[in-house]
C-alpha cells in the first residue's frame, strides 16, 4: 500500500505511522532554504525528510521503531532521493553535528504504555509531553548557528499549544506558531522557535 503526497511515492508499513493531518500541516510549512542541513526527528515512512531533501543539501532522518528507518530508506530509493539517510536513535541519542532546520512530527497521545512499535510514534507518556520535554532539553545543541527548529504540537498535548511555546521559551528559545488546523475533537498547531537573543 502506498500514498501520493507533492509527487512522492509513499510506501506504507502497519507498523510505521501513516502519515496523516498532523504530517501534512507539517508538510505545508515546510521552509527548507536551498543548501541547509535538515534534521527530520521522528521520520517515520521519511516523508518530510524526502520533502526537505529537494531544497537541503543533507537530510538526516531519525527514528526510535528499526522498520521505520527500513521504510524511509525504501522510500527514498523509491523517490531516486541520494542526499539523505535514516539512522535509527533515541531522539538525539546517535545524531551528531549541527543542522540548520530541525523537524519533529513528536508523539502527543497520552498514554502508559508503548505495547507495539507503532505506539512509539503516538503515545508521548503519561501526559503526553515526555517525549516533546527530553527533545526540546537538547535540541539547542544541535542547532547552527541560525538554525531553527519546527514542532507539531496538538492541544491533547500536556498544557497544550500555550504550554509548548512555554517549554522552548524557558530553554532559550523564541516562538511563533505559525500555522493551526482543527481536526475532529483537538487542534494542531506547528510551532517555529529560534533561539532567542542574548543581550
Amino acid at each position: 500500500m502506498a500514498i501520493h503526497y507533492a509527487g512522492l511515492r509513499i510506501e506504507l508499513h502497519p507498523d510505521v505511522y501513516e502519515p496523516a493531518e498532523d504530517t501534512f500541516l507539517l508538510a505545508e510549512n515546510l521552509d527548507v532554504r536551498e543548501g541547509e542541513i535538515v534534521l527530520d526527528m521522528g521520520t517515520g515512512a521519511g516523508i518530510i525528510a524526502l520533502l526537505a531533501a529537494r531544497r537541503a543539501r543533507f537530510v538526516v532522518g531519525v527514528d526510535i521503531n528499526p522498520m521505520a528507518i527500513e521504510l524511509a530508506w525504501k522510500n527514498a530509493r523509491l523517490n531516486g532521493i541520494k542526499n539523505a539517510i535514516f539512522i535509527r536513535s533515541d531522539l538525539f541519542e546517535n545524531v551528531r553535528g549541527t543542522f540548520d532546520l530541525i523537524t519533529f512530527n513528536p508523539p502527543y497521545l497520552p498514554g502508559e504504555k508503548v505495547e507495539e512499535p507503532i505506539d512509539l510514534a503516538l503515545v508521548g507518556g503519561p501526559r503526553g509531553d515526555e517525549v516533546l520535554r527530553r527533545f526540546v532539553a537538547r535540541v539547542d545543541e544541535y542547532l547552527s548557528a541560525s538554525g531553527r527548529v519546527l514542532v507539531v504540537v496538538s492541544s491533547l498535548t500536556g498544557e497544550g499549544i500555550e504550554g509548548t511555546t512555554k517549554l522552548f521559551e524557558e530553554h532559550g528559545f523564541e516562538t511563533e506558531v505559525i500555522a493551526k488546523k482543527r481536526i475532529f475533537f483537538e487542534e494542531l498547531a506547528i510551532i517555529r522557535a529560534t533561539r532567542a537573543e542574548r543581550v
